[in-house]
Formats: structure tokens, sequence, C-alpha cells
């Protein structure tokens, strides 16, 4: 008898953990896929709508959706950079003071994650995200 698919296998857990910390930052109005978006902005803004999906492994026209819906929510601005040809995205004072707030949320299920899988299976995690 084959063994299950792995992929069908790790993309039914990623929807599942995907949905703890949605559940977990849905009072602020935003799910994980937003919040670690706008972690990435924030940690790397002024940035380029290309080099945000470079830095995300997500393809260009997802990551212009995604920001233009961080845009319509006041969380995010784009401007023009150097080039003209670019938009260039960042942080807004709302998307920074929401991040502040997601923050102690954030961290909440990262100690349950970590409660839950312990550190051998996180390790494991890790090292198939790395390849």
């Amino acid at each position: 008898m084959p063994s299950r698919c792995y992929c069908t296998v790790l993309r039914t857990v990623t929807r599942r953990v995907a949905g703890v910390y949605d559940r977990a930052l849905a009072p602020l109005g935003i799910n994980i896929a937003q919040y670690s978006l706008m972690r990435n902005i924030e940690r790397n803004a002024p940035l380029t709508l290309t080099q945000l999906a470079r830095l995300t492994e997500l393809d260009r026209s997802t990551i212009g959706r995604n920001v233009r819906v961080l845009q319509r929510m006041g969380l995010v601005e784009l401007g023009r950079g150097d080039d003209q040809r670019e938009a260039m995205v960042e942080l807004s004072e709302r998307g920074q003071a929401l991040l502040n707030e997601a923050g102690p949320l954030w961290d909440g299920i990262q100690s349950q994650m970590e409660q839950e899988l312990g550190p051998t299976t996180l390790a494991l995690l890790e090292a198939v995200a790395a390849n």
C-alpha cells in the first residue's frame, strides 16, 4: 500500500497551522500571510514589489495583489523609487502600529507551537524549509 503523498500531508499541516495563527490575529483584522508580508516590509523597506517577491519567494503578481489589499486597509504606502518604473512599498503609520499590537499575539502562538511540536520537529521543519 503506497504512503500518503508528502506534499498533501505538508499542505494539510500548513493550512492547519496557518489557521491557528489566523485565529490569533483575527481580532486585528489581518491573517498570518498579511502579518508575514508586513514584517518583511518592515524589515526591508523601502523596497520594490519585485524585491519583496524575491524575498518572500512569491511571484510578482501575487505580491502586487496582496500589497494592494494592505494598501486599501491603510497598512502600507506605495510610492515611486528613483527608477519611477517600479513601485516602492513601506508600512504606513497605521501599519506599524498594527504590527506593534500583533507582535504579542504572534509571540504567544509561537510559544504554543514550540510547546506542541517540540525542538526536534521544529528543527526538522526548518531543515525541510532550507532545502
